[in-house]
């Protein structure tokens, strides 16, 4: 499988070039475009409980689409709902957990699942649920705006806002906190951070869509 990530960061588009028996699972919605030769299968992915756990809990969608190239080479492209960035995170055997919402595709050989975030995550924004992804094969991730990593070395901290994470190694530890006292947490606009340990590497996004929507909607015109 060849894989082009295009028109970045603002607007990418993933086109992938698939040979006769190769596959791409992907989250529901995600297909622009594909050739004659790529046949399309819609299935609760591990099965109807495990689909029920990673909607209801992860905020993904209960169907996987998993595309297969038949009779020859061909091509399909994906894309995120939101115009942002694409990230390719070719896995080997290790874990890479991704917030909710930014999971497009992966290779079959990669296990798609929600891992309990705990008290930790509870008052997270992005929801109870991480999507716990590992296995052998490229995983692709996507972003609202651009993407930037991280790399933390042992025992270094960083702080991110919880609106914009992406994906971070699963050597990372992290903790979900007010950004201040109660009182900056209010009226600062800064909400909910994230403190993370490394070592590992983590992926930020430059927007955040809760922020977009702040913005927006004030500015909607009210119902009479």
């Amino acid at each position: 499988m060849q894989a082009d990530i295009l028109y970045q960061p603002s607007y990418a588009l993933l086109r992938l070039l698939l040979d006769p028996g190769e596959s791409i699972c992907a989250e529901a919605g995600a297909m622009v475009s594909m050739t004659t030769n790529i046949q399309l299968e819609t299935a609760a992915r591990g099965g109807v409980l495990q689909g029920l756990k990673r909607s209801l809990l992860g905020g993904e969608s209960f169907f996987i689409n998993t595309f297969t190239c038949v009779g020859g080479q061909g091509e399909m492209t994906l894309a995120p709902s939101l115009p942002g960035d694409i990230m390719q995170l070719p896995l080997a055997g290790q874990t890479i957990f991704v917030q909710s919402g930014s999971y497009l595709a992966a290779g079959p050989g990669i296990t798609v699942d929600t891992s309990w975030a705990g008290a930790k995550g509870f008052f997270s924004s992005e929801g109870l649920f991480l999507l716990n992804c590992t296995g052998q094969g490229d995983l692709f991730v996507s972003s609202y705006g651009a993407v930037h990593a991280v790399e933390l070395a042992a025992g270094q901290q960083y702080i991110v806002d919880t609106g914009h994470m992406v994906a971070f190694d699963s050597t990372v530890t992290y903790n979900v906190r007010p950004a201040g006292g109660w009182k900056q947490t209010l009226f600062s606009g800064e909400g909910l951070v994230c403190d993370f340990s490394g070592p590992g590497r983590l992926y930020i996004q430059s927007r955040s869509e809760q922020s977009f929507l702040n913005w927006l909607l004030p500015k909607l015109p009210k119902q009479n």
